[in-house]
């Protein structure tokens, strides 16, 4: 029994009036009550996602002089490598127990954002790595497209609403690689409790128990996805856009039992992110005397700024 609502894409998609209109029912409720689905239908096939995990795999099993060599200073890890430990949720000290790597937007040559966004980086020891990870990232972007889409109708906007902010937004696909734990965690597990900054999070590899999402109740559950299936959530950027009508639901990455310290834990979450620009002021539809305006203005560039600092990724 899942913990989570699942859903499918294709039903948006089939042309069916009814059908689509069940699926932007079913996920907009879901994302008011605990802000976590399980997607099935989306645009990563088998090929895809088995290539993936392979380039995953061999970039992370590199030595660690090879992979340093792939962190690039002054750029809040936004693009390549961040080594073990670096990152830290926001409020905590110890860092969390994992490394990952950052593939960002792909932009067409003379876009606007060339210059606000670094470029990626290129794994010269494993040709398909980038090949693969680019084909992964606009996946996942088309993917998020038509969600975006089905929580505009929910929300009573032009379906289209979202497309032009997420067109060439600075989103990031980050595989992260959770090591064995060789001694007692001193205090740190492998993704303490967070919310997500961006718009929604399309996460790859929640099959097997490590993601828990905490409910309205404050408890923690279990979110374990089926194979075919991406656990899509909403971040904190949608949520104050929102006025909090969609929620950004706390979760965290768990250590394993003692067990299974050996063995190591992987994950690819897509953070959807839009342009820098775009005003995040909640929406004149979401706020009403029952639910009065909780956020100040500000626009994506700066709020993203701001949580870069807080999780230690930019120093001020």
């Amino acid at each position: 029994m899942q913990n989570i609502p699942s859903v499918d894409l294709r039903d948006f998609l089939s042309g069916d009036p009814e059908r689509k209109q069940k699926f932007v029912n079913e996920i907009g409720k879901a994302y008011e009550d605990i802000g976590f689905v399980a997607l099935k239908g989306h645009f990563l096939d088998d090929r895809l996602v088995d290539s993936l995990y392979t380039e995953v795999k061999n970039f992370f099993s590199l030595p660690v002089d090879i992979k340093e060599q792939y962190e690039i200073p002054g750029i809040g890890g936004q693009r390549g490598y961040v080594s073990f430990g670096k990152e830290h949720a926001k409020g905590r000290k110890e860092g969390d127990l994992k490394e990952f790597w950052h593939f960002g937007q792909y932009l067409d040559e003379g876009s606007k954002y060339e210059n606000e966004y670094p470029a990626n980086v290129e794994v010269k020891e494993l040709p398909e790595f980038n090949k693969v990870g680019e084909e992964a990232y606009k996946m996942l972007e088309k993917t998020g497209v038509y969600v975006l889409r089905a929580l505009a109708i929910y929300l009573g906007l032009d379906e289209f609403y979202f497309d032009k902010y997420a067109a060439e937004g600075n989103s990031i696909l980050r595989p992260i690689h959770y090591p064995p734990i060789t001694s007692e965690p001193d205090n740190a597990v492998r993704a303490a409790a967070h919310g997500d900054i961006n718009l929604i999070t399309l996460l790859m590899g929640a099959q097997g128990k490590g993601l828990q999402v905490q409910n309205h109740e404050g408890e923690w559950i279990d979110a374990i996805a089926e194979p075919d299936e991406l656990v899509i959530n909403v971040g904190d950027m949608l949520s104050r856009h929102t006025n909090n009508k969609l929620k950004s639901t706390i979760h965290q990455v768990v250590n394993p039992p003692r067990e299974l310290w050996g063995t190591s834990r992987y994950s690819i979450p897509f953070f959807m992110h839009p342009v820098s620009e775009m005003k995040l002021d909640c929406l004149p539809n979401c706020i009403d005397a029952e639910h009065p305006k909780l956020y100040d203005d500000i626009t994506a560039g700066d709020f993203l700024y701001e949580r870069l600092v807080e999780l230690g990724l930019i120093k001020k």
